[in-house]
């Protein structure tokens, strides 16, 4: 038997003024390989190109990644500003349908930053354009330049809940973090509970309630090193185990209790 397919959210952009591509990081790719022992899949997040029902029949779980473009407003009933930044409505269209179809049928997904916000959006949620302007807050953006150690340092500690969904899966209840985005959760959708906080009271750790399969995301960028780094890596096996799962007929119980 193969190993089970994890479908990985690209991103569109243009690597000319007229030649647009969809892009996925080499990082999430080699996480789902080599830590959570699945197959990565690109997905062109259009609905032009795919369908939430063909995507759920041949991926055995998703990996929602992070990207530039942000979550448009209107998905969450909010005008637009300069501050929202760039936006993929395709990518919208895409994953915030699967969001909620994988949550009904216990389907694997794992959010990371854009992923962790599209989660929330998904089940009705709203986010803050811009993290770094609410009083108390830090800034969470990613470093102008710098070699990946730089951009991907460890900049903040996350708490969980104790004894909660990620305390378990994680085996502590503080890990620190690297840090890079800008938006993040104003108010948490229907079922989503917010696990983790970052110093600043920023949610960092989320999960979707009752959701009869893994229904994880994180705001930080875990892929950064998973193989080596011990925060990341029980994320991604923890993960990949669902995959194996799911691709054996395997049906958990709702994530509350089987994590």
């Amino acid at each position: 038997m193969g190993r089970p397919v994890i479908g990985i959210l690209g991103n569109r952009h243009l690597v000319s003024p007229t030649y647009a591509v969809h892009g996925v990081g080499e990082l999430c790719s080699q996480a789902i390989a080599e830590v959570s022992g699945c197959m990565p899949m690109m997905v062109p997040t259009c609905p032009d190109l795919v369908s939430v029902p063909e995507l759920m029949a041949c991926c055995d779980g998703f990996l929602l990644t992070g990207g530039r473009p942000n979550v448009h407003p209107e998905e969450y009933g909010e005008e637009e500003t300069p501050a929202h930044g760039t936006f993929d409505r395709a990518r919208d269209a895409i994953a915030l349908e699967l969001v909620r179809a994988c949550v009904d049928a216990g389907q694997p997904v794992f959010g990371i930053c854009r992923g962790f916000q599209e989660m929330n959006v998904a089940m009705g949620g709203t986010l803050y354009p811009e993290i770094r302007e609410l009083e108390g807050r830090m800034n969470h953006r990613m470093p102008p330049d710098g070699t990946m150690e730089e951009i991907f340092e460890l900049r903040h500690d996350v708490r969980f809940t104790p004894d909660g969904v990620f305390h378990r899966v994680m085996g502590t209840d503080v890990v620190r973090t690297n840090t890079l985005h800008g938006q993040g959760i104003k108010k948490a959708g229907a079922r989503v509970v917010i696990d983790g906080y970052a110093e600043d009271g920023t949610p960092e750790a989320i999960y979707v309630e009752g959701a009869p399969g893994f229904t994880l995301a994180v705001q930080w960028h875990p892929e950064y090193r998973a193989a080596q780094d011990p925060v990341s890596q029980p994320l991604f096996s923890a993960f990949g185990k669902a995959a194996h799962d799911w691709a054996q007929g395997q049906r958990p119980e709702a994530i509350v209790r089987a994590v």
